[in-house]
């Protein structure tokens, strides 16, 4: 038998980044609190800033009855000349009968005492304290709070609290709370609590309450209203998906309007503008004709016929926030782009100041462009005058925005308010990119440098932090990589084979490794493999077979990875690969550094002919592609299919032996320049 069950706890306004960080573990660990209850069933969590709510349509009642069976010990040790030993009188009082009582039974082979009992299910209003006790535990929104004169905490205090089976309460206390029969609605409706006589009419009593229960229902309100002012407004409006699961969290009663502040500010960059809003605010930012416009989208939890108001409210407070990117923004103007000031601004403790942090990206940068002068040409078709002059100047600028009032007050801005800087103060387009592009990519799937020029600028910060934080020992462990030292090798990896750059990991190490305090190099170079082991999107063991052949340098693995791994992934190569894993077991005692010298006049039969010149042609040929080459080298499984058929390997003629074992080891050695193929599984 089953009723319906409705939970509700009500709270003071839930903050909205740390619940939607464990909205979906919420849900999960009311999910394994059933299972661990025996009272598994199908439920709904939904939420609003002062609730947070569970609905089942069909509770069990009470947990089903069950037999339980307990084995003890096995009875030579169980009697001792006829008496029950401790250990069989501790079984019995953990059955709770007496010893005469347990009966006896097979296991392991063994005769055992043994006991079964029917246990008869619990009541499931008599477990729901306990329940919900251990669910509100899971809760681990990081900061808490504490009110009252209590000691427990929790987000935020709970204020009211209902626990119903069908329409009956049940008797559970949260935080000194007892469960009731009343809830609140919106409180610009009431603020007085409002009885809920039955609980099929939970829902209805909320929604003329202007309480919009589920969060779905409130994105697509929102998304909806979002439609309606693009069309009635000629307007785009940017859709940020977390700033929207932000709003669904923080209202109860969403209404999207339209606002607007004075055209003048205009003159600020767009991201200033659209910063401001977000971060500060909550508001959409609102496009016309490709370009920012002097409106935003507030979304209001009030609840009127009146909204000017709330319109006029919000435009009034994010005028103040503009006036004041304004005033930054001519400020750093007037002052100019200078690193003045970062000699005192330290870096990380044993690599000095941000301005020591320039001096050793100059360096880097500098080598990195001497090794990539002629992709840039190629690219570009413009000569290298001037270049070096332009990367100095560049890395020289990259950091000069963190001096400026503007990143002061807008962290996030560093770089992008560096660009707007240097363009307005007539720097080189080359050197403005690189300032904007110099912490790209920020992210998995980021967008990358546009250029090899801006790629050696944000490739010689990411260098800098990682050698140096190399140098002094902060080497991330486990899951803890506080500075991001992996993020900054796998922007490495995707912007040299993005841009098809030569990056020997041996070479780089040996080039730059003087710029820093003695360290073992080697560390690092495992650390970059490793991530390179992470960031390629293939077959592990293709990635494995890649790194075995001692492919050091990333842009060439990650080719060779790519043109492997499709080849590895037809469908047919499972059934054609025992061939070239015959290959690799035979060449296992073949030494590969040798000459591997092939005298075809110790050939014996057609089939070794017939595999030579197969080979000669294939390496013979000059290829556009790995995946070419590796498509020739796969296609003599027929050549060696008739080999190993017609040749025995093994001979008892040594000489014939090692020719034999030469040519299988040549073809081995040849895929082994690509990929060392005893490494792949498939």
């Amino acid at each position: 038998m089953t009723q319906a069950l409705l939970i509700e706890i009500g709270v003071e306004e839930l903050p909205a980044v740390p619940l939607l960080k464990i909205v979906k573990n919420i849900e999960k660990s009311w999910t394994n609190i059933l299972t661990e209850y025996n009272l598994s069933n199908g439920f709904e969590f939904v939420y609003t800033p002062r609730r947070l709510v569970l609905r089942h349509a069909a509770m069990p009642i009470s947990q089903e009855d069950a037999t339980v069976e307990f084995f003890g010990p096995p009875m030579v040790a169980a009697l001792k000349d006829g008496q029950p030993t401790k250990a069989a009188e501790g079984f019995a009082r953990k059955c709770g009968v007496p010893f005469d009582e347990l009966g006896r039974s097979e296991k392991n082979g063994k005769e055992v005492l043994y006991f079964k009992k029917e246990e008869k299910g619990a009541q499931t209003t008599s477990l729901l304290q306990a329940m919900l006790e251990k669910w509100i535990a899971t809760m681990s929104f990081g900061k808490m709070m504490r009110w009252g004169a209590r000691t427990d905490e929790f987000i935020r205090p709970i204020r009211w609290l209902q626990v119903r089976m069908d329409d009956s309460s049940v008797d559970v206390e949260l935080f000194g709370v007892k469960s009731d029969i009343k809830t609140y609605v919106h409180r610009m409706v009431t603020y007085d609590a409002v009885k809920v006589a039955n609980i099929n009419d939970y829902e209805s009593i909320l929604s003329e309450g202007a309480v919009m229960l589920e969060p779905k229902e409130r994105e697509s309100k929102i998304l909806a209203e979002f439609d309606a002012l693009e069309a009635t407004h000629n307007i785009i409006i940017e859709r940020d998906r977390s700033l929207l699961a932000e709003i669904v969290s923080i209202t109860e009663n969403p209404k999207a309007l339209v606002g607007t502040f004075d055209e003048m500010f205009l003159e600020l960059p767009a991201e200033v503008i659209i910063t401001s809003m977000k971060e500060h605010q909550r508001y959409f930012p609102v496009f016309e004709n490709g370009k920012i416009a002097n409106k935003f989208i507030v979304v209001s939890n009030a609840y009127t016929n009146d909204y000017s108001k709330v319109v006029e409210g919000n435009e009034r407070v994010l005028k103040p926030r503009l006036a004041d990117g304004l005033f930054f923004y001519r400020n750093d103007l007037k002052n100019g782009l200078s690193t003045d000031g970062l000699e005192k601004v330290q870096f990380i403790d044993g690599l000095g100041t941000l301005a020591d942090k320039i001096k050793r990206e100059k360096n880097i940068a500098i080598r990195l462009l001497a090794l990539y002068m002629d992709k840039i040409e190629s690219i570009t078709g413009q000569s290298s005058t001037g270049l070096e002059k332009a990367m100095d100047r560049s890395v020289h600028l990259a950091k000069a925005d963190l001096m400026s009032e503007m990143v002061y007050e807008f962290t996030e801005l560093q770089g992008l308010m560096g660009y707007y800087y240097a363009k307005a103060l007539g720097e080189e387009e080359r050197v403005y990119n690189a300032i904007k592009e110099q912490y790209m990519p920020v992210g998995e799937g980021a967008e990358l440098p546009s250029s090899v020029f801006s790629s050696i600028v944000a490739m010689s910060a990411k260098l800098d932090t990682l050698f140096g934080l190399f140098s002094v020992g902060k080497i991330p462990t486990g899951s803890k990589d506080p500075f991001a030292l992996r993020r900054a090798v796998n922007g490495i990896v995707r912007i040299v084979t993005e841009f098809d750059l030569s990056f020997n990991i041996d070479d780089i190490i040996t080039l730059l490794k003087g710029n820093y305090d003695d360290f073992d190099i080697n560390l690092l170079s495992e650390f970059i493999i490793e991530r390179i082991n992470k960031s390629l999107d293939a077959n592990p063991s293709v990635i494995a077979s890649v790194l075995a052949s001692g492919e050091r340098d990333i842009n060439e693995i990650s080719k060779k990875v790519a043109a492997l791994n499709e080849i590895v992934s037809n469908d047919t190569f499972k059934e054609q690969f025992s061939t070239f894993k015959r290959v690799a077991n035979i060449s296992k005692d073949v030494n590969l550094d040798s000459s591997l010298s092939i005298d075809t006049a110790l050939f014996k039969e057609d089939a070794e002919i017939t595999l030579y010149n197969a080979y000669e042609k294939v390496i013979n040929q000059d290829y556009y592609d790995y995946k070419t080459e590796l498509e020739a080298l796969f296609g003599l499984k027929r050549e060696l299919d008739g080999y190993f058929d017609d040749v025995m390997v093994n001979s008892d003629d040594e000489a014939l032996k090692v020719n034999r074992l030469h040519m299988i080891g040549s073809v081995y050695k040849t895929f082994k320049d690509i990929a060392d193929i005893k490494e792949i599984t498939v």
